[in-house]
């Protein structure tokens, strides 16, 4: 269990006999260490004690608001959308998320009678597609709106937008990276404007000292550094939950952007069960065998019985059965056949969805994340090669 209210199946050891948790071991020993010297500052924001660069004021003033547009793209982004999907349940304010180029198109029209609060976020202040999307916004800006950037100091193209509208800046510091900024200004701040409280996600100095979640990461990442020698380099993720679908895009570009570096590196496909069943299933039963699996299934709050009345004779079994019923039974049918097949998976069963539960996973996927880049040899903080489609990018447009 990672913690009372997640169960992890870890099936991913049935089919890699390693002599690998040593070495994963000992990589989790020296984190720690390093972590508690203060060698790795981004952990920092991890921990209850980070302080948050917004006062009290500031943030009464800006929760005013009825609705909130959070513009970005990648990791200044994804944290807040997992932690709105994920806890949507708790949430009465509305947020739009926009994290693409076409989707400032998508914009609710209904709801622009309402004040706003417009938040821009990009760690370099350079990011093409943030100042395009920060441009529209402007253009239709309503006077009553409120505009905010979270962004670094040292002088960049939000900077100087920010200085020209005279608006407020929240500093996004230059130690954590945006796939890494979840429990930082970026993640904590739209939290808090959910009513959400930021320290129930930070459990870091918590779970490093807890015997349960230590050894299930140990043994996961001493499996899948098996798996990776053995070239089995997918990551297939079986979601079974809409609500976590945000999340998993957001542990997909952790561990693409992370690993994927000097030739090596894992490939996260993320799969919408149990729809898949129906698309993809064939190929990851009986195609190429280099793929693990995570597979994700969460508790229902609600449990409405299907009506007995329009069943057909054939799908009697489904009577007095709910969703939960009928999804359990195709996640537990995917695991037997996963086992006959000796298919290597892995399992989380969240049985409560709130702050602590969420953070616990941010805590577990960052941690492996950086065990993965130790077996590896790599740096997992850098994205070197995405830099190449932007300086290309922008050297085609200058000759437009």
């Amino acid at each position: 269990m990672l913690s009372k209210k997640i169960f992890f199946k870890n099936n991913l050891t049935k089919f890699t006999k390693t002599s690998l948790f040593n070495f994963t071991k000992n990589s989790l020993k020296k984190i720690k260490e390093e972590y508690l010297k203060g060698k790795i500052p981004m952990l920092s924001s991890f921990n209850k004690n980070y302080e948050l660069g917004y006062s009290k004021k500031f943030l009464k003033k800006i929760n005013n608001s009825y609705f909130f547009n959070i513009v970005g793209i990648g990791g200044s982004v994804l944290g807040a959308k997992a932690i709105y999907s994920f806890l949507r349940n708790k949430i009465k304010k509305k947020f739009n998320f926009i994290d693409n180029l076409s989707e400032i198109n998508l914009l609710n029209k209904n709801e622009k009678k309402f004040k706003e609060a417009n938040i821009f976020i990009s760690k370099s202040g350079n990011t093409l597609e943030t100042i395009v999307n920060l441009n529209f916004f402007l253009k239709k800006n309503k006077k009553n709106n409120i505009n905010l950037f979270i962004v670094e100091k040292k002088y960049n193209g939000l900077r100087e937008l920010a200085d020209k509208l005279k608006c407020q800046v929240i500093e996004h510091k230059n130690f954590i990276g945006g796939r890494y900024s979840v429990m930082s200004e970026t993640g904590m701040l739209p939290a808090q404007l959910m009513g959400l409280n930021p320290n129930k996600f930070k459990n870091l100095n918590y779970l490093i000292k807890n015997k349960n979640f230590v050894n299930d990461l140990i043994s996961n990442v001493s499996s899948i550094s098996k798996l990776i020698n053995k070239k089995n380099y997918n990551s297939v993720i079986l979601n079974y939950d809409p609500d976590i679908n945000d999340f998993c895009f957001w542990y997909q570009q952790l561990m693409a952007e992370s690993l994927g570096k000097k030739n090596k590196g894992i490939f996260p496909i993320i799969s919408t069960m149990p729809k898949d069943n129906h698309s993809l299933f064939q190929l990851y039963l009986d195609g190429p065998k280099n793929n693990f699996f995570t597979i994700f299934f969460s508790k229902h709050i609600t449990k409405i019985n299907l009506s007995n009345s329009f069943l057909p004779k054939k799908f009697q079994y489904l009577k007095n059965k709910n969703l939960e019923n009928i999804l359990s039974s195709q996640k537990k049918a995917t695991e037997n056949i996963f086992n006959k097949k000796k298919i290597p998976y892995r399992s989380f069963y969240i049985l409560k969805k709130d702050e602590e539960q969420l953070g616990v996973l941010f805590t577990f996927f960052v941690l492996e994340t950086i065990l993965l880049s130790k077996f590896l040899k790599i740096n997992p903080f850098d994205q070197p090669a995405v830099e190449n489609i932007k300086k290309t990018t922008k050297n085609i447009l200058l000759k437009i």
